[in-house]
């Protein structure tokens, strides 16, 4: 009988592959070993022959002797492989954590003409640009004239992002080195409901507050902040009486 044409799908894997009808259960479990990366005696086999049908299983007493031609193999059926290993004995391939990385040295690396240091070098981008310093120089000087112009002190009422729901106080105005997003000055506001991102602190540097107060810290640029007379909401203040 001719090859056919399955689909092999498995945990961690699915791909079509060709099946020999006259290849005995325990040959397929070895073939699949090396696809799936399941050991023959851990595998669960079973042949789905159409979309929407029940599976069979593909196994026997004696699967030294049965042979594949036994099932309805039909080309482009699925071949699902389980993996009978507790969870904890399965090896986890989608984890690079442990593996070995190469880092091209710096000096290497600024030396190539290919990569895209040497084309910002090229484009006069970034920290090549010659005015990058004056341009960085502008953009924090629109910060303080932003925090100025908005009248952001510590301890005023505000909110942010122009949402009722996240009113609160300024509780700090200044650099926040810990944000990898740029330098300039960031608003800490200490909101009176907890939908915020933190309790005052960033990466272990404390601003204001303490670490019972979680969710009720944000740190935002100023022109998302809006001072101004924004009392906390009285949730029960428009509720008719019982």
């Amino acid at each position: 009988m001719a090859d056919v044409p399955l689909q092999v799908i498995s945990e961690n894997a699915a791909s079509e592959r060709r099946i020999t009808p006259s290849w005995t259960i325990t040959q397929l479990r070895t073939k699949l070993e090396t696809i799936t990366g399941i050991p023959p005696s851990s595998q669960i086999l079973s042949l789905q022959p159409s979309a929407g049908a029940e599976r069979i299983p593909i196994d026997g007493a004696d699967e030294d002797n049965i042979r594949l031609s036994s099932f309805p193999l039909a080309p482009y059926a699925e071949l699902h492989v389980g993996d009978a290993r507790p969870p904890g004995a399965r090896p986890n391939y989608t984890d690079t954590s442990g593996v070995d990385k190469y880092v091209m040295p710096e000096d290497e690396y600024e030396k190539k003409t290919d990569s895209v240091l040497a084309w910002k070098k090229a484009q006069k981008l970034g920290r090549f640009d010659p005015n990058a310093p004056d341009h960085e120089q502008a953009k924090l000087a629109a910060l303080d004239d932003e925090v100025r112009s908005r009248g952001i002190e510590e301890g005023r009422r505000c909110r942010v992002g122009g949402e009722d729901a996240r009113r609160g106080v300024v509780r700090y105005v200044g650099e926040v080195k810990e944000i990898p997003a740029g330098r300039g000055a960031w608003v800490g506001v200490q909101l009176d409901e907890p939908v915020g991102k933190n309790d005052g602190s960033i990466a272990g540097t404390r601003y204001w507050g303490e670490a019972s107060e979680l969710k009720h810290g944000v740190f935002v640029r100023p022109d998302r902040v809006e001072v101004g007379e924004f009392p906390p909401l009285d949730d029960l203040e428009d509720m008719e009486e019982i």
